[in-house]
């Protein structure tokens, strides 16, 4: 879960980390308001959940206030990336001197959190490392110990910090991870951090990214969520406690277990197929859900075939069959359904599927063929239930 720009500030300030003065702002005579509050010369920032914001046109800076409600008029009638901008984070410039990158994220292979600093803040941190990697200075965090000061100026070093900053620069790096730590986010990042030309450091760019398996401990980060940036499909399946993600194939699956879901998929793959999700409905799946997953299935314009694959415990075959019943009954769209129902009600399952056509698969590799055949358009062997 991505938070927006103005409600990542908001918890680095809490921590300590200094930001340029500013509020958010909903219409153009707020953000005018707000700049001759800020003295005129402001940043009018869109607040949207994509990367390009700039480059778009959605940062401007405005020398008045007259300018800056200007501005703020043109980039909350304007879409980036397809998103609507419904907020402006309106910010007092401020000259700078000199940008720095400064980010905290996991490192996967070593399984530790990793600080990450360079010299080239304000650019892609990809970009850098692919074009200049020497200017990158990183180092692992004992989770038990957290930033050790030893780190840190080793790091201030790396990058060439100038000493009369290393204070500064140091607080900012521990109250950053403080804030990867407490919120249990898998990105805390500030680009750019940058020296002033009256030699104060801001946090002029913030990042945060959360881990959405640990929002039950953060439920007023929970409420922070903006879905505008979210494929609907995916809001639809966390409303229902489905996993589900979008992919560019043309079979639909409807899985149980996220490592049967994965098999199906390379098993399509393997017979040519390309799946057009990852769905898993979990274990004890009821109905409803079962439903709101198949639904999820049928608004993919690009399906062309539907397999559901179940290997019945804690689920049962015959509440996962009610389900895509639910969803089908009535819908003009009259994809081809392959079942493979194995373990607690399968039987019960199949029958209760008998109103619509489909077709049996008794082997997981059977179905994977089964279905890639029918979405290219290849009559089965197999015929229809």
């Amino acid at each position: 879960m991505r938070l927006h720009e103005y409600q990542a500030k908001q918890i680095f300030a809490k921590y300590g980390i200094p930001i340029p003065k500013g509020r958010i702002a909903g219409t153009s005579s707020e953000v005018r308001q707000i700049s001759e509050e800020l003295g005129g010369n402001v940043i009018v920032k869109s607040q949207v959940l994509v990367g390009g914001r700039g480059k778009a046109g959605g940062i401007r800076l405005a020398k008045s206030p007259e300018e800056a409600e200007d501005l703020a008029t043109q980039i909350l009638g304007m879409e980036i990336k397809d998103i609507p901008v419904r907020r402006v984070l309106v910010e007092e410039a401020v000259s700078i001197s000199q940008e720095i990158y400064l980010g905290i994220t996991t490192d996967r292979i070593n399984q530790k959190p990793v600080l990450i600093a360079s010299s080239e803040g304000g650019m892609n941190i990809e970009e850098v490392a692919q074009s200049a990697p020497e200017k990158i200075a990183r180092c692992l965090i004992n989770p038990l110990l957290g930033l050790r000061d030893y780190q840190l100026r080793d790091i201030a070093v790396s990058i060439d910090l100038n000493r009369i900053y290393l204070k500064t620069f140091m607080d900012i790096a521990r109250s950053l991870w403080k804030v990867f730590a407490d919120c249990d986010a898998q990105l805390a990042e500030v680009n750019p951090l940058v020296i002033t030309s009256e030699g104060r450091l801001y946090c002029l760019d913030a990042k945060i990214i959360l881990d959405d398996n640990a929002l039950f401990r953060h439920p007023d980060l929970a409420d922070l969520r903006d879905t505008d940036g979210e494929d609907p499909g995916e809001v639809t399946a966390r409303k229902y406690g489905v996993t589900f993600i979008k992919l560019s194939g043309t079979i639909g699956c409807l899985v149980n277990g996220a490592g049967l879901a994965m098999s199906t998929m390379d098993l399509i793959k393997l017979k040519g197929g390309e799946a057009a999700n990852f769905l898993d409905i979990g274990g004890g799946a009821y109905a409803e859900k079962v439903s709101a997953a198949t639904k999820l299935i049928l608004s993919d314009p690009k399906v062309k075939v539907i397999l559901v694959n179940v290997f019945g415990g804690i689920t049962r075959c015959d509440e996962v069959a009610k389900g895509v019943m639910d969803a089908l009954t009535g819908k003009s769209a009259n994809l081809p359904l392959v079942v493979r129902f194995v373990g607690t009600n399968a039987n019960e399952g199949y029958k209760i599927l008998e109103e619509v056509p489909y077709q049996t698969a008794s082997t997981l590799l059977e179905a994977a063929e089964m279905s890639v055949n029918l979405a290219k358009g290849v009559v089965s062997e197999h015929s229809y239930q």
